[in-house]
Formats: structure tokens, C-alpha cells, sequence
């Protein structure tokens, strides 16, 4: 599923809230509660799929109310959806940031311009910003890789593309190269 440029994923829906038809919602900004300034959601083309009237914080995420669902069963009806915003709402980032959305599905090249593949996602479990690589040549399946100065000295968006250094100790192992399919006599 890929996310148009002009919507950026902020948030999502993990259930009801109560049994007067709150939803819960669960934000994936940096200051939590900036999703909710983000408001109305919408999905992926841009279409407005969630309003809200009222919010208030709670375990694990935002109970929001939001017109026309009134019980729990209508709530939990939405757990899953995923909640985006226009990208006209955010700021533009300054040169040493970037949207994950700008970054996912760029090409990615080492410091000699050998071409590694391409940015498949961006993770961060806690520690940092993760670059999920796919489609490097001669290598099964993805890898990732953290996304910092030190092993990602250029971003060039405008070219669609970002270089890599010191990437090689970061391949799996046992999938750093393809086995040739032997040809039986």
C-alpha cells in the first residue's frame, strides 16, 4: 500500500473507548498529541474519514469523540483504520529532516554510486530511525540499516535518492548472496 505524497500516516484507530462510542486513538508523532491538531483525518487519497469534537488522553493513546458514532459497537468497528493528514498541515522540514513518506520508495546507492536497491520503509523500535532496504542486488530479501550522518551522508530527495557508507557489515549474513541455482545434468 503506498501513501500519496500529499497525505502523511499519523495516527490510527485501536478500538473503542468506553461504551458510549469513543474511539481510542493511538498517534505516531513525535509529541503525541500534535496528531490530534492534525485533524480531520483522512485516508490515504485524501478523503476525510474521521472528525473530532471532543479528546481527552488516556492509557496508550487519545479517547476521541467524534459526530455521528455514538455507541461502542460503531467505534470498534474502525479498529485498524489507519488515520493520515493533509501534508499541507505540517511545516516544511528543514534540510537535515525529513518525512519519512519523502523518503520511502527512493533509490539508495553507495558512496561509488553502486546501486543498493531501494528504501522499502523507515522503523524505529526506541533507539532510532531505521532504514528498511529491498531490492539490493544479490541479496535475499531486506535489511535495514540506521539512518544517520554516518551511514547516510546524502539525501537528495529532488534526485530520488539517498547514498549509503559504511552499509556492508549490515547485510545479513546468511543472506548477503544469492546461491546459484545449480543446473542438474
Amino acid at each position: 500500500m503506498t501513501v500519496t505524497p500529499q497525505t502523511i500516516f499519523v495516527a490510527a484507530i485501536t478500538g473503542a473507548f468506553g461504551a458510549k462510542g469513543e474511539i481510542k486513538i493511538k498517534s505516531f508523532t513525535d509529541d503525541p498529541a500534535a496528531c490530534l491538531a492534525y485533524a480531520p483525518f483522512v485516508d490515504e487519497q485524501g478523503q476525510v474519514i474521521l472528525k473530532i469534537n471532543k479528546w481527552r488522553e488516556v492509557k496508550g493513546g487519545f479517547a476521541v469523540r467524534s459526530p455521528g458514532i455514538q455507541y461502542r459497537d460503531q467505534a470498534e468497528s474502525l479498529r485498524g483504520t489507519k488515520l493520515y493528514c493533509l501534508r499541507t498541515k505540517f511545516p516544511v522540514p528543514d534540510d537535515d529532516e525529513f518525512y519519512h513518506s519523502d523518503l520511502v520508495g527512493l533509490k539508495v546507492v553507495s558512496t561509488d554510486g553502486q546501486p543498493l536497491g531501494k528504501i522499502e520503509a523507515l522503523h524505529n523500535f526506541g533507539a532510532s530511525d531505521l532504514l528498511e532496504i529491498c531490492d539490493t542486488p544479490n541479496v535475499v530479501g531486506s535489511w535495514t540499516l540506521p539512518f544517520n550522518l554516518a551511514h547516510v551522508p546524502k539525501v537528495d530527495i529532488a534526485a530520488g535518492q539517498v547514498t549509503l557508507a559504511d552499509w556492508q557489515g549490515f547485510l545479513p549474513e546468511e543472506k548477503q548472496v544469492k546461491k546459484p541455482v545449480k543446473k542438474n545434468d
